[in-house]
């Protein structure tokens, strides 16, 4: 008999069940609980993390690559040459419309490698030091981006000189924490 006012505690494997679950259900629960463990370890863990925001990076990067294309008011290939294959160069408006097509989409799919390339590494770069300032520092604050876009800003800035990584430290650590403190903030509830 427990004793009153405190928790009661289990040995593991057996604890007490849900309602309406028999003592068959143990086990499958028992493997239920130890794969979402599992799941959440790994999901929590720097590389994931790092590669997930890359993947995730390089199709925001793609998308805002082809996004700005299709605004395009003029067309990209109107007053551009062409080199041949003789090493001549010819005016792409003298190419046949399926010539044409073909380059734009072809141009177009650099653009989107590239443009989703650098945000892939934006994201996997911010990623990667957030993930690592929060395990060295054991909490989850808005600390932890601020810091994290501090050093990311600073090293994406670093070809550009010694002001040019304070100010992209600075402009990146402040986005970070913008952004972290709006989905951090408290919302009333509907009900």
């Amino acid at each position: 008999m427990p004793l009153p006012l405190t928790t009661p505690v289990y040995l593991p494997g057996q604890e007490p069940l849900p309602p309406g679950a028999t003592e068959a259900d143990r086990e499958q629960m028992a493997q239920m609980n130890k794969w979402t463990k599992t799941a959440n370890g790994l999901m929590e863990s720097c590389p994931v993390k790092c590669a997930l925001s890359g993947a995730a990076g390089f199709g925001l990067g793609a998308f805002f690559s082809l996004l700005s294309t299709s605004f395009a008011v003029d067309d990209p290939l109107r007053n551009t040459t062409v080199a041949k294959a003789g090493g001549g160069t010819v005016a792409a408006t003298e190419l046949s419309t399926a010539q044409q097509t073909k380059l734009f989409f072809k141009e177009t799919g650099k653009g989107m490698y590239r443009s989703g390339r650098g945000f892939g590494k934006v994201g996997a770069l911010y990623a990667g030091i957030e993930c690592c300032v929060e395990s060295y520092r054991a909490k989850n604050d808005l600390a932890n981006p601020v810091i994290a876009g501090m050093m990311a800003g600073t090293l994406l800035a670093r070809n550009a000189g010694p002001q040019a990584m304070i100010g992209g430290g600075i402009a990146f650590a402040a986005f970070s924490g913008a952004i972290d403190l709006y989905f951090r903030r408290e919302t009333p509830d509907d009900d």
